[in-house]
Protein backbone atom coordinates (compact mmCIF):
# COMPACT_ATOMS: atom_id res chain seq x y z
CA UNK A 1 0.00 0.00 0.00
CA UNK A 2 1.28 3.72 -1.11
CA UNK A 3 0.95 6.28 1.53
CA UNK A 4 0.78 9.96 0.83
CA UNK A 5 -0.43 12.91 3.79
CA UNK A 6 -0.32 16.67 3.36
CA UNK A 7 -1.79 19.23 5.19
CA UNK A 8 -4.09 21.89 3.41
CA UNK A 9 -5.73 25.29 4.93
CA UNK A 10 -9.25 26.01 3.11
CA UNK A 11 -9.99 29.64 3.74
CA UNK A 12 -13.52 30.93 5.70
CA UNK A 13 -16.24 33.22 4.41
CA UNK A 14 -15.56 35.04 7.95
CA UNK A 15 -14.05 34.39 11.32
CA UNK A 16 -15.53 32.22 13.30
CA UNK A 17 -15.79 32.12 16.90
CA UNK A 18 -16.96 30.33 19.52
CA UNK A 19 -16.64 30.91 23.26
CA UNK A 20 -13.00 31.15 23.51
CA UNK A 21 -11.51 30.42 20.13
CA UNK A 22 -11.58 32.05 17.02
CA UNK A 23 -10.98 30.34 13.34
CA UNK A 24 -9.94 32.09 10.01
CA UNK A 25 -8.93 28.99 8.03
CA UNK A 26 -10.13 25.03 8.52
CA UNK A 27 -6.72 22.82 8.65
CA UNK A 28 -7.15 19.75 7.03
CA UNK A 29 -4.92 16.82 7.31
CA UNK A 30 -5.51 14.61 4.60
CA UNK A 31 -4.20 10.77 4.08
CA UNK A 32 -4.28 9.32 0.38
CA UNK A 33 -4.01 5.33 0.80
CA UNK A 34 -3.84 3.83 -2.89
CA UNK A 35 -3.05 0.35 -4.24
CA UNK A 36 -2.80 -0.22 -8.13
CA UNK A 37 -5.47 1.53 -9.33
CA UNK A 38 -7.51 2.43 -6.24
CA UNK A 39 -7.06 5.29 -4.18
CA UNK A 40 -8.94 6.21 -0.67
CA UNK A 41 -8.81 9.27 1.09
CA UNK A 42 -9.61 10.53 4.21
CA UNK A 43 -9.66 14.03 5.83
CA UNK A 44 -9.33 15.43 9.49
CA UNK A 45 -8.78 18.58 11.56
CA UNK A 46 -7.68 16.75 14.87
CA UNK A 47 -9.26 17.97 18.35
CA UNK A 48 -8.28 21.14 19.45
CA UNK A 49 -8.91 21.74 22.68
CA UNK A 50 -6.72 18.26 23.13
CA UNK A 51 -3.60 20.56 21.70
CA UNK A 52 -3.80 18.66 18.14
CA UNK A 53 -2.26 20.75 15.25
CA UNK A 54 -1.68 19.44 11.91
CA UNK A 55 2.04 19.07 12.26
CA UNK A 56 1.42 16.85 15.59
CA UNK A 57 -1.24 14.87 13.61
CA UNK A 58 1.07 14.14 11.05
CA UNK A 59 4.07 13.16 12.82
CA UNK A 60 1.33 10.65 14.08
CA UNK A 61 0.62 9.34 10.71
CA UNK A 62 4.53 9.39 10.19
CA UNK A 63 5.42 7.09 13.10
CA UNK A 64 2.68 4.88 11.51
CA UNK A 65 4.24 4.91 8.15
CA UNK A 66 5.44 1.33 7.64
CA UNK A 67 2.63 -0.29 9.23
CA UNK A 68 0.22 1.61 7.00
CA UNK A 69 2.13 0.58 4.37
CA UNK A 70 2.34 -3.17 4.99
CA UNK A 71 -1.89 -2.75 5.05
CA UNK A 72 -2.97 -2.14 8.58
CA UNK A 73 -6.40 -2.94 8.77
CA UNK A 74 -9.01 -0.41 10.53
CA UNK A 75 -8.54 -3.06 13.77
CA UNK A 76 -5.43 -2.96 14.12
CA UNK A 77 -5.44 0.89 13.73
CA UNK A 78 -7.56 1.02 17.11
CA UNK A 79 -5.09 -0.27 18.86
CA UNK A 80 -1.94 1.37 17.08
CA UNK A 81 -3.08 5.22 17.56
CA UNK A 82 -5.02 6.99 20.30
CA UNK A 83 -8.37 8.35 18.84
CA UNK A 84 -7.85 11.83 17.49
CA UNK A 85 -7.59 13.49 14.13
CA UNK A 86 -4.91 11.58 12.57
CA UNK A 87 -6.09 7.96 13.52
CA UNK A 88 -9.75 9.77 11.59
CA UNK A 89 -8.11 10.75 8.80
CA UNK A 90 -6.55 6.90 8.57
CA UNK A 91 -9.71 5.12 9.07
CA UNK A 92 -11.44 7.10 6.51
CA UNK A 93 -8.99 6.56 3.87
CA UNK A 94 -8.93 2.82 4.50
CA UNK A 95 -13.26 2.45 4.23
CA UNK A 96 -13.19 4.57 1.20
CA UNK A 97 -10.23 2.23 -0.17
CA UNK A 98 -11.98 -0.65 0.90
CA UNK A 99 -15.23 0.57 -1.26
CA UNK A 100 -13.46 1.31 -4.33
CA UNK A 101 -11.79 -1.96 -3.73
CA UNK A 102 -14.55 -4.33 -3.61
CA UNK A 103 -16.87 -2.22 -6.15
CA UNK A 104 -19.71 -1.48 -3.40
CA UNK A 105 -20.76 1.84 -1.54
CA UNK A 106 -20.37 2.68 1.93
CA UNK A 107 -23.74 2.17 2.04
CA UNK A 108 -22.97 -1.48 1.34
CA UNK A 109 -20.52 -1.92 3.40
CA UNK A 110 -21.85 -0.82 6.93
CA UNK A 111 -25.40 -1.83 5.92
CA UNK A 112 -27.26 1.21 5.87
CA UNK A 113 -30.10 2.91 3.20
CA UNK A 114 -29.34 6.26 2.89
CA UNK A 115 -31.38 9.46 2.92
CA UNK A 116 -30.97 13.12 2.59
CA UNK A 117 -30.42 14.83 6.11
CA UNK A 118 -31.24 18.35 7.29
CA UNK A 119 -28.04 19.58 9.12
CA UNK A 120 -27.68 22.71 11.30
CA UNK A 121 -26.28 26.03 10.45
CA UNK A 122 -23.84 27.48 12.49
CA UNK A 123 -24.19 31.17 13.81
CA UNK A 124 -20.71 32.18 15.46
CA UNK A 125 -20.61 34.28 17.98
CA UNK A 126 -20.72 38.13 17.66
CA UNK A 127 -20.22 41.06 19.19
CA UNK A 128 -23.70 42.11 20.05
CA UNK A 129 -27.72 40.28 19.83
CA UNK A 130 -28.58 41.93 17.20
CA UNK A 131 -25.86 41.42 14.87
CA UNK A 132 -26.80 36.97 15.58
CA UNK A 133 -30.00 37.94 15.17
CA UNK A 134 -29.40 39.31 11.66
CA UNK A 135 -27.10 36.70 10.52
CA UNK A 136 -30.17 34.49 11.73
CA UNK A 137 -32.80 36.02 9.96
CA UNK A 138 -30.98 35.74 6.40
CA UNK A 139 -29.91 31.97 7.09
CA UNK A 140 -32.31 29.66 4.98
CA UNK A 141 -31.72 26.66 7.25
CA UNK A 142 -34.59 25.50 9.58
CA UNK A 143 -32.26 24.13 12.13
CA UNK A 144 -29.69 27.13 13.81
CA UNK A 145 -26.86 26.18 15.81
CA UNK A 146 -26.16 28.97 17.70
CA UNK A 147 -22.59 29.87 19.75
CA UNK A 148 -22.72 30.55 23.31
CA UNK A 149 -20.31 32.24 25.81
CA UNK A 150 -21.16 33.57 29.31
CA UNK A 151 -21.84 37.37 27.66
CA UNK A 152 -25.49 37.85 27.49
CA UNK A 153 -26.40 34.72 26.63
CA UNK A 154 -29.85 34.54 27.10
CA UNK A 155 -30.23 38.16 25.22
CA UNK A 156 -28.77 37.06 21.88
CA UNK A 157 -30.94 33.79 22.40
CA UNK A 158 -34.09 35.65 22.87
CA UNK A 159 -33.23 38.22 19.82
CA UNK A 160 -32.63 34.88 17.83
CA UNK A 161 -35.69 33.66 18.87
CA UNK A 162 -37.77 36.59 17.67
CA UNK A 163 -35.91 36.68 14.37
CA UNK A 164 -36.48 32.67 13.82
CA UNK A 165 -39.53 31.78 15.71
CA UNK A 166 -40.00 29.02 12.97
CA UNK A 167 -36.32 27.74 13.53
CA UNK A 168 -35.45 24.89 15.40
CA UNK A 169 -32.51 26.02 17.84
CA UNK A 170 -29.67 24.12 19.22
CA UNK A 171 -27.47 26.23 21.78
CA UNK A 172 -23.92 25.52 21.82
CA UNK A 173 -21.66 27.07 24.97
CA UNK A 174 -18.54 25.52 24.17
CA UNK A 175 -17.48 24.83 27.80
CA UNK A 176 -18.09 28.62 28.35
CA UNK A 177 -20.49 28.39 31.29
CA UNK A 178 -20.30 27.86 34.86
CA UNK A 179 -22.97 26.00 37.03
CA UNK A 180 -24.81 29.38 38.56
CA UNK A 181 -25.05 30.37 34.45
CA UNK A 182 -26.70 27.61 33.66
CA UNK A 183 -28.89 27.32 36.65
CA UNK A 184 -30.15 30.75 35.74
CA UNK A 185 -30.21 30.59 32.07
CA UNK A 186 -32.54 27.01 31.79
CA UNK A 187 -35.23 28.82 33.42
CA UNK A 188 -35.69 31.62 31.47
CA UNK A 189 -34.88 30.15 28.22
CA UNK A 190 -37.94 27.18 28.67
CA UNK A 191 -40.10 29.84 26.86
CA UNK A 192 -37.60 29.89 23.81
CA UNK A 193 -38.09 26.43 22.74
CA UNK A 194 -35.21 25.37 22.68
CA UNK A 195 -34.14 21.77 20.91
CA UNK A 196 -30.88 21.17 23.37
CA UNK A 197 -28.05 23.05 24.97
CA UNK A 198 -24.64 21.42 24.57
CA UNK A 199 -21.31 21.39 26.60
CA UNK A 200 -22.32 24.22 28.85
CA UNK A 201 -19.83 23.26 31.78
CA UNK A 202 -16.30 22.23 30.88
CA UNK A 203 -14.62 19.25 30.54
CA UNK A 204 -14.06 17.98 33.89
CA UNK A 205 -15.79 19.90 35.74
CA UNK A 206 -19.50 18.26 35.16
CA UNK A 207 -19.88 16.35 37.88
CA UNK A 208 -22.56 17.93 39.53
CA UNK A 209 -24.64 17.23 36.47
CA UNK A 210 -25.91 14.79 37.53
CA UNK A 211 -28.06 15.95 40.64
CA UNK A 212 -29.27 18.21 37.86
CA UNK A 213 -32.62 18.37 36.60
CA UNK A 214 -32.33 20.24 33.34
CA UNK A 215 -35.88 21.62 31.84
CA UNK A 216 -33.90 21.73 28.18
CA UNK A 217 -32.01 18.14 27.12
CA UNK A 218 -28.09 19.01 28.08
CA UNK A 219 -25.74 17.86 25.42
CA UNK A 220 -22.07 16.38 25.49
CA UNK A 221 -19.29 17.57 23.28
CA UNK A 222 -16.37 18.02 24.71
CA UNK A 223 -17.09 15.63 27.58
CA UNK A 224 -17.59 12.63 25.56
CA UNK A 225 -14.77 11.55 22.96
CA UNK A 226 -14.82 8.25 22.29
CA UNK A 227 -17.04 5.14 23.89
CA UNK A 228 -14.80 4.91 26.73
CA UNK A 229 -15.84 7.87 28.61
CA UNK A 230 -19.93 7.12 27.41
CA UNK A 231 -20.67 5.55 30.51
CA UNK A 232 -20.01 8.63 32.77
CA UNK A 233 -21.70 11.21 30.18
CA UNK A 234 -24.74 9.22 30.20
CA UNK A 235 -24.92 9.81 33.65
CA UNK A 236 -24.75 13.91 33.01
CA UNK A 237 -26.25 14.15 29.61
CA UNK A 238 -29.32 13.66 27.32
CA UNK A 239 -27.45 13.71 24.18
CA UNK A 240 -24.26 12.70 22.75
CA UNK A 241 -22.20 14.39 20.19
CA UNK A 242 -20.48 12.39 18.17
CA UNK A 243 -17.49 14.07 15.94
CA UNK A 244 -14.96 11.68 13.87
CA UNK A 245 -11.94 13.61 15.21
CA UNK A 246 -12.69 13.09 18.75
CA UNK A 247 -13.40 9.59 18.19
CA UNK A 248 -10.44 8.56 15.70
CA UNK A 249 -13.00 7.56 12.98
CA UNK A 250 -15.84 6.04 11.36
CA UNK A 251 -15.04 3.07 12.90
CA UNK A 252 -15.13 3.95 16.15
CA UNK A 253 -17.88 6.16 15.71
CA UNK A 254 -20.15 3.38 14.78
CA UNK A 255 -19.25 1.79 17.92
CA UNK A 256 -20.15 4.93 19.80
CA UNK A 257 -23.37 4.85 18.19
CA UNK A 258 -24.40 1.86 19.18
CA UNK A 259 -23.04 1.80 22.70
CA UNK A 260 -25.09 5.11 23.09
CA UNK A 261 -28.08 3.83 21.79
CA UNK A 262 -28.03 0.80 24.78
CA UNK A 263 -27.85 3.61 27.08
CA UNK A 264 -31.22 5.14 26.23
CA UNK A 265 -28.90 8.55 24.64
CA UNK A 266 -30.09 10.61 21.73
CA UNK A 267 -27.49 11.12 19.48
CA UNK A 268 -25.89 13.88 17.53
CA UNK A 269 -23.28 13.93 14.53
CA UNK A 270 -21.12 17.16 14.61
CA UNK A 271 -17.90 18.22 12.82
CA UNK A 272 -14.59 20.48 13.71
CA UNK A 273 -14.93 22.24 10.33
CA UNK A 274 -13.99 21.08 7.29
CA UNK A 275 -14.70 20.20 3.49
CA UNK A 276 -16.72 17.57 2.12
CA UNK A 277 -14.30 15.05 2.39
CA UNK A 278 -14.51 15.24 6.10
CA UNK A 279 -18.32 15.73 6.00
CA UNK A 280 -18.82 12.54 4.15
CA UNK A 281 -18.11 9.98 6.53
CA UNK A 282 -19.95 12.47 8.91
CA UNK A 283 -22.83 11.98 7.03
CA UNK A 284 -22.69 8.22 6.78
CA UNK A 285 -23.49 8.73 11.08
CA UNK A 286 -25.85 11.00 10.58
CA UNK A 287 -28.36 8.53 8.93
CA UNK A 288 -28.22 6.95 12.59
CA UNK A 289 -28.90 9.92 14.73
CA UNK A 290 -31.58 12.80 15.89
CA UNK A 291 -29.23 15.61 15.08
CA UNK A 292 -27.08 16.46 12.35
CA UNK A 293 -24.80 19.30 12.03
CA UNK A 294 -21.88 19.00 9.02
CA UNK A 295 -22.38 22.69 7.66
CA UNK A 296 -18.38 22.45 7.43
CA UNK A 297 -18.46 23.51 3.91
CA UNK A 298 -20.73 26.19 3.92
CA UNK A 299 -18.61 28.31 5.97
CA UNK A 300 -15.76 27.79 3.91
CA UNK A 301 -15.15 30.10 0.82
CA UNK A 302 -14.81 27.07 -1.16
CA UNK A 303 -15.41 23.30 -0.94
CA UNK A 304 -13.91 20.15 -3.08
CA UNK A 305 -14.66 18.90 -6.43
CA UNK A 306 -17.69 16.60 -6.33
CA UNK A 307 -18.04 18.60 -3.29
CA UNK A 308 -21.71 17.66 -1.08
CA UNK A 309 -24.96 19.03 -2.41
CA UNK A 310 -26.13 21.76 0.63
CA UNK A 311 -30.24 22.87 -0.10
CA UNK A 312 -32.08 24.81 2.72
CA UNK A 313 -33.73 21.93 3.87
CA UNK A 314 -31.79 18.59 3.25
CA UNK A 315 -28.16 17.45 2.33
CA UNK A 316 -28.41 15.16 -0.46
CA UNK A 317 -26.62 11.96 -0.51
CA UNK A 318 -22.85 12.28 -1.60
CA UNK A 319 -21.49 11.34 -5.30
CA UNK A 320 -19.41 7.99 -3.73
CA UNK A 321 -16.04 9.85 -6.60
CA UNK A 322 -16.21 12.22 -3.32
CA UNK A 323 -15.60 9.48 -0.86
CA UNK A 324 -17.13 5.66 -0.07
Amino acid sequence: MKLSVHIEDWELKQPFRIAGKEWRTSTALVVQLSEGEFIGRGEGQGVFYLDETADSMLAQVNSLAENIRRGISRYELLKRLPAGGARNAIDCALWDLEAKQSGKTIWELVGIDPRPVTTAFTIGIEKTPEEMARKAAVAPYPVLKIKLDENFPFERLAAIRAARPDAVLIVDANQGWNFDLLQEIVPKCVGLNLSMIEQPLPRGEDEVLERFESAIPLAADESCLNTDELLIASKRYDVINIKLDKTGGLTEALNLVRAAKEQGCKLMVGNMLGTSLAMAPSFVVGQLCDFVDIDGPLLLNYDRPLGMTFRAEKVEVFDPRLWG
